[in-house]
Formats: C-alpha cells, sequence, structure tokens
C-alpha cells in the first residue's frame, strides 16, 4: 500500500516549525509495510489544502493530513476536505460535552470558539485524541480516503498509534521498513566511519546511516522491505556487531538519553550522585532530573559559576590563583568538594571555557575539564569542543554524563556510602 502525506501550516513554510511530522509518519508506516509516495507541505489557505489533497488522491487514493484542526482562523483543513468530499459539517453534542467536561477539570472556561472543534464532515469517523482538543477524522468516499490528525507531535504519534495503525493493519504488504539506531558519544563520526569500514561492507542488505549531532553519532541501520522476522533478526545481529567494534561508546539504542543509562547504573549498585558545574550552567543536572525517578540517585547540585562559589565547594584559594578556574587541579577539587558536600557515593565536576571570548593559547575558547570522584578515587580528563558558546555546553555535558557512566560501569562492586 502507499500512501501521501500533506502537512499544512504556514509556520512550516516559514521555517519556524521543522516539520517533524512527516518523519514520525514514515516511520511508524514503514514499519507496518505501508510507503508514503510523496509528502507536500502547504500553508494555511483553503485553496492550497484543497488542491494539495485532491492530488494526493489522484495519485493514491489514501492520504493522510496534519495541523488545521484547531479553533483559530488558520486552522482550516477540516473545511477545506469537506468541501472537496461535498460533505456539510454536522455539530456533535457528544464531542461538545467531552471537551467541557475536560476543561472543567482543569479549572478552565473552554471559549466558545471552540465548538467549531465538535464539527464533523458527515459520515466522517472521529479518532478520539485523549492528548488535545482536537479529534482526528477519518473520511471515506468516491475520492478516496483522507485521514486528518491534529498537528502538535505528541497527539499525531498518540493518533497513529492508537487510531490510524490499527486500522490500516490489514492493508500493509508482508514486506516491512524497519531501522534500529545505534547511539554513539566520545568518538568522532571520522573514527567511527574507520572503525566500521569494514563492517559495513559486511551489512548487506542492510544499510547504515551516520547522523552527527551535539550527543554524538546516531548510526541507523535499516532494513528495506523484507519479512519482519528477518528484519529484526539482521538488525539485531548488525546492531550488536557495531557494540563489539566501538565499545564503550555505545550508550544506547533509539532516542535513548544517556542520562538515564547513569542513573540506571548508579541504581544498580546503589550509588547516589552529585554535580559541580560550572560552564555547563546547569545542563547535567537538567539532563539527570528529566528522568522520572531520578531522585532515588541524583541528590543535586551547585553551579559554581564564580570563584567564590567553588571556594565554597571547597577549592583552596591558592589552587585558583595558582592554575585558575578552568585546570585540572580546580576540577578535582570540585568532584571532591561535590562529593563530600553533598554526601554522595559519586561526584562529578566541570569547569572550562565556553566562549565565544575568554579563550587564550594556553586556555582556547572550548577547553573544559572533567573530574569524577568516588571512594576509588579521583579521575580527571581535558577535551577541547568546537563549536559555539550553546554548542559547547551541551557537548561538555554530554561528555561529563559519558565520563562518569564509564567511571561507574567499571566501579565493580557497590560503594560505602561517602562520609
Amino acid at each position: 500500500m502507499e500512501l501521501e502525506l500533506v502537512t499544512i501550516g504556514t509556520e512550516l513554510l516559514l521555517g519556524f516549525t521543522v516539520d517533524s511530522n512527516s518523519a514520525l509518519v514514515g516511520q511508524l508506516l514503514a514499519g507496518s509495510g505501508i510507503r508514503v509516495a510523496r509528502s507536500t507541505s502547504v500553508g494555511d489557505d483553503p485553496a492550497q489544502v484543497t488542491q494539495a489533497v485532491a492530488e494526493a488522491l489522484a495519485r493514491t487514493r489514501f492520504v493522510i493530513t496534519s495541523g488545521g484542526l484547531g479553533p483559530t482562523s488558520d486552522d482550516l483543513t477540516k473545511q477545506a476536505v469537506a468541501q472537496l468530499f461535498q460533505l456539510p459539517l454536522e455539530f456533535h453534542q457528544d464531542i461538545w460535552d467531552q471537551l467541557l467536561a475536560r476543561f472543567a477539570r482543569m479549572g478552565r472556561k473552554l471559549a466558545e470558539k471552540n465548538r467549531c472543534q465538535a464539527e464533523v464532515p458527515r459520515g466522517a469517523t472521529v479518532l478520539p485524541n485523549p492528548r488535545g482538543t482536537a479529534p482526528g477524522l477519518w473520511i471515506a468516499g468516491d475520492l478516496g480516503e483522507v485521514v486528518m490528525l491534529p498537528g502538535p507531535p505528541r497527539e499525531l504519534r498518540g493518533l497513529m498509534l492508537d487510531e490510524v495503525l490499527p486500522r490500516l493493519a490489514d492493508r500493509g504488504d508482508s514486506s516491512v521498513i524497519r531501522s534500529r539506531v545505534v547511539r554513539t558519544t566520545g568518538i568522532a563520526e571520522s573514527a567511527v566511519a574507520e572503525r566500521l569500514e569494514t563492517a559495513e561492507r559486511d551489512l548487506a542488505p542492510l544499510t547504515l546511516a551516520y547522523l552527527a549531532g551535539l550527543d554524538g553519532v546516531d548510526l541507523r541501520l535499516t532494513a528495506w522491505r523484507m519479512p519482519s522476522a528477518d528484519a529484526v533478526r539482521l538488525l539485531e545481529v548488525a546492531a550488536e556487531h557495531i557494540r563489539s567494534l566501538l565499545g564503550s561508546h555505545v550508550y544506547g539504542s533509539e532516542e535513548e538519553d544517556l542520562a538515564e543509562h547513569v542513573l540506571h547504573e548508579c541504581r544498580g549498585r546503589g550509588l547516589s550522585l552529585a554535580v559541580a558545574e560550572s560552564c555547563t550552567g546547569g545542563a547535567i543536572g537538567a539532563r539527570l532530573t528529566a528522568v522520572p525517578g531520578s531522585s532515588s540517585v541524583f541528590a543535586g547540585g551547585l553551579i559554581a559559576y564564580a570563584d567564590r562559589l567553588k571556594q565554597g565547594l571547597g577549592v583552596p584559594a591558592r589552587i585558583l590563583e595558582d592554575h585558575g578556574a578552568v585546570s585540572e587541579e580546580t576540577v578535582v577539587a570540585m568532584a571532591q568538594g561535590a562529593r563530600s558536600r553533598f554526601a554522595v557515593n559519586v561526584g562529578l565536576a566541570v569547569t572550562g571555557i565556553a566562549g565565544p571570548g575568554g579563550g587564550s593559547s594556553d586556555k582556547p575558547v572550548g577547553l573544559v575539564w572533567f573530574g569524577v570522584a568516588d571512594d576509588h578515587g579521583v579521575e580527571s580528563h581535558r577535551w577541547v569542543f568546537p563549536g559555539s558558546r550553546q554548542e559547547i555546553r551541551a557537548r561538555a555535558a554530554q561528555f561529563a554524563l559519558w565520563k562518569v557512566w564509564q567511571r561507574v560501569r567499571s566501579a565493580g562492586p557497590v560503594s560505602r556510602q561517602a562520609d
């Protein structure tokens, strides 16, 4: 089966919003053996929406749209598609009552202009949307079929998984397009490619794509149009081979965050963790606390940006005077201070020069020192990162998590609680 996507929103064309919905829908459909033949983006214009949907129906007779189902003046998808199918809009009291009840539970009053969200093209199937106010709609007629989904990615994903894919389960063929992502960090893309040079030639019929980002290099393996069981088996074998070649640079798969793995390893060993951050400005703590249940491991931290706060953490003034705030001596003292002041097993510290100014020949912009202290001692690492201030900070936070993850995994037995 083939279908087309039409994403709607002037913000997509202006570049203010990235069209992540097309990628999401394509990935979900590929796993069901359904191919997206074409994806089109149009602005908030009823004539453009009508034309795009009509042309797509003429080619494949099945279209999925996203966006334009809300209560504002630029939400015109439902009206445009209903007009194309020559279907009147009918008010559904049950949908309106559900919206009223939902807003009442949140202690809010629903504006009258939202009544349009309870209007449904005659004969359309309503797809319940518990994550938002606009339901999805499925229209079938002489022209073909159109599935209209809301634009917010969280709502669209939920409707695809709960309502759309189950209805399309028997329309896909026996072959699938399936991918597996192996996540790496702490190694450059060129170095990854060098290590995988021989293995990459042996991956056929799978393909391998290199996706470099601030967190590292994601490796996307893809099985093209083969039976599902074969795809799963080949992808697992290939992913395991990549892990064996790249070692500890591989930390996870798919969309897993390295912070999740740090917390998991600490939790499994009964370890607690605290951070002392300078140039990352709280980014490491934010990554850790974004993971549900992190409080069982992560005690907290200090953004020791000024030298006086570093001294309050336990860094001697002499070290700051002799070696500076960005130095191995300082980061070691910060890591030890984080461990002792917060009474945890593991102290993680970061200090560096994020730029754009403040660098020198000895200490260039992008220089960052890392320290990890536990009851086995302290280890330190020096690294120079490229990029803008924001990119350096993001890369430093990822590198810090990677180093503490490696340290904890190699620590062996459960450590005692710090005194």
